[in-house]
């Protein structure tokens, strides 16, 4: 990560949703340091205070809720004189459950966040962008959404539908001076397993399940401490990509981040479909 002019950025005001924890909350802190006026987001009014008492500029925003993502982006352009250099989309979290225990509420529910909100509150940015004659839109997307494991169907899904809406995106944007990346994290150190743990809890009938004793199996891994999966990485690692796609004069259209991201993105363009899924069912 190179350094910078303190106050370099001062000018460039960035909004990020999902700074209560992990990628979110390193990203605005990083930023703040950096000399971007950052403007972090959260869902739940305890995390913005907290955000608050760390000296970030915060903002209360939920990406299921559309008053909610207006009011907050009203509220960040009466700060920063009506611009905005940049949005990186980070809110999202991770519903468990196989395909088939997947109730429509449910699967609506994970796609107002990951997918509904984060299009609303980009296309509500967009026209901002294009007066300006500027700007970045950066999405963290995931390894998951360009492969897909089992029981994490409703997020492999929202994060597909995330990659599709970006890459049209990009298409549509061109001489707009208007950049559009995608992240790709693969293990990232953050409270993103406990979270989908909850959720699971939350909408998953497991006794009637005929997933049963892989649910079993599953809730012991994801509450054993340390990593989860092998080459996690700590939320630092996406910082790093955020701010290339930031400061770079040709920002990247995608940034694998983590080996098992750079590893299935190659497997994927030279392995036949049945191969990959042989792989993918393992882990």
């Amino acid at each position: 990560m190179t350094t910078s002019t303190p106050n370099a950025f001062a000018d460039k005001s960035i909004l990020i949703t999902g700074c209560s924890s992990g990628i979110g909350y390193s990203t605005a802190k990083i930023l703040s340091a950096r000399g971007y006026r950052v403007f972090a987001s959260a869902r739940k009014p305890a995390d913005v205070d907290r955000l608050k008492s760390a000296g970030l500029n915060t903002v209360e925003l939920d990406l299921a809720n559309s008053d909610s993502i207006q009011c907050a982006l009203q509220h960040v352009l009466e700060q920063s004189d009506g611009k905005l250099y940049a949005l990186f989309n980070n809110g999202a979290y991770g519903q468990a459950g196989a395909v088939e225990d997947l109730r429509r509420d449910v699967l609506r529910e994970q796609f107002e966040t990951n997918l509904f909100g984060t299009v609303e509150l980009t296309n509500l940015v967009i026209p901002i962008m294009r007066k300006q004659g500027f700007g970045r839109i950066i999405q963290c997307s995931s390894i998951l959404g360009f492969v897909a494991l089992k029981y994490r169907g409703a997020y492999n899904a929202s994060k597909y539908a995330l990659e599709g809406i970006n890459d049209t995106l990009r298409q549509e944007l061109v001489g707009s001076n208007i950049t559009v990346s995608s992240i790709q994290p693969g293990p990232i150190s953050t409270r993103f397993r406990a979270n989908s743990m909850a959720m699971y809890k939350k909408n998953i009938v497991k006794e009637t399940s005929f997933h049963k004793e892989t649910y079993q199996s599953m809730e012991e891994r994801l509450q054993k401490e340390g990593p989860a999966a092998p080459f996690t990485l700590p939320p630092d690692a996406v910082v790093k990509k955020v701010i290339h796609a930031l400061e770079s004069k040709r920002p990247k259209n995608h940034y694998p981040v983590t080996f098992p991201t750079y590893l299935f993105a190659i497997l994927k363009r030279i392995l036949p479909s049945r191969t990959l899924d042989k792989i993918l069912s393992k882990i």
